[in-house]
């Protein structure tokens, strides 16, 4: 019987993980997996009219509703949204995070973002990367003794290099459950988003109406179309099926953590 595993979601805000791999959490939770949700970030500047106590503590709220709803963890450091730095302290406070949670892999984005909030995040994860493992670093909490497998979540930014998937997940099997998901941050996928992308006046006002829209936020959001490259992956995983899938979330390894082969890799994302 193969062990469960623990995936480390690391986001920069309470919204990030799930809009990047809610599907593939779900899955990992269907299959008996631990997922935990972490945001580096309290969320406090993503809002147009909210005040910002309030809204730490609404998008605190959110990001528990959404881990709920496939058993997940959510975790939030409580850094400033707005004001991440990689500062030395900062990366000691993760390194004390993640060997709390012990992951067999984690998923963040890359360091290329147009957000800096992200672009940290992802500097954050790598410069714990090798420091898990040292005893000395961060003594109050023991080393751990392998370091996790780390990947980057997709993205469109091409400079100084593109995207370059090496696992691709279907989602179709629980797209809806990933859009319940979004729909439980409220703040974000039906006001601070849409304002701030200029498509505020097409939100429904009705809760029905508003879930049944979400595809259309995603859409316009996040979705992709799925590249020739990914397709390719997709059907090896899958074989026919993977041709028909019609949403992903793809990975790409980081050249720091642990380095799995291809056997290594499918072990991880074993049954999704």
């Amino acid at each position: 019987m193969n062990k469960a595993l623990t995936l480390l979601c690391i986001g920069a805000h309470p919204d990030d993980c799930e809009i990047k791999c809610g599907g593939t959490a779900a899955k990992m939770a269907n299959a008996g997996n631990r997922v935990v949700f972490l945001s580096v970030t309290d969320g406090r500047s993503g809002h147009h009219e909210m005040e910002t106590g309030g809204l730490i503590v609404r998008r605190r709220e959110e990001a528990r509703t959404s881990a709920a709803l496939i058993g997940a963890e959510s975790v939030i450091l409580g850094l400033p949204d707005g004001g991440l730095e990689p500062s030395l302290e900062n990366r000691l406070m993760l390194i004390r995070v993640i060997r709390e949670i012990s992951p067999d892999l984690i998923v963040t984005n890359r360091a290329n973002d147009y957000h800096p909030d992200h672009r940290y995040t992802s500097l954050m994860v790598q410069d714990a990367a090798y420091m898990l493992m040292v005893p000395k670093v961060a003594p109050e909490v023991p080393a751990m003794e392998r370091n996790p497998v780390i990947m980057y979540w997709r993205d469109d930014f091409s400079k100084p290099v593109p995207f370059a998937p090496d696992i691709v997940v279907e989602t179709d099997s629980v797209i809806e459950t990933k859009f319940s998901m979004l729909a439980s941050h409220e703040s974000q996928v039906y006001e601070w988003l849409p304002w701030v992308d200029r498509f505020l006046d097409e939100v429904p006002s009705g809760r029905k109406e508003r879930l049944a829209w979400i595809p259309e936020f995603y859409g316009r959001h996040s979705g992709h179309a799925v590249t020739a490259g990914e397709r390719a992956i997709l059907e090896r995983r899958y074989g026919a099926a993977g041709s028909k899938a019609r949403t992903i979330e793809a990975f790409e390894l980081c050249e720091y953590g642990t380095r799995p082969d291809a056997k290594g890799l499918e072990d991880l994302f074993r049954g999704i």
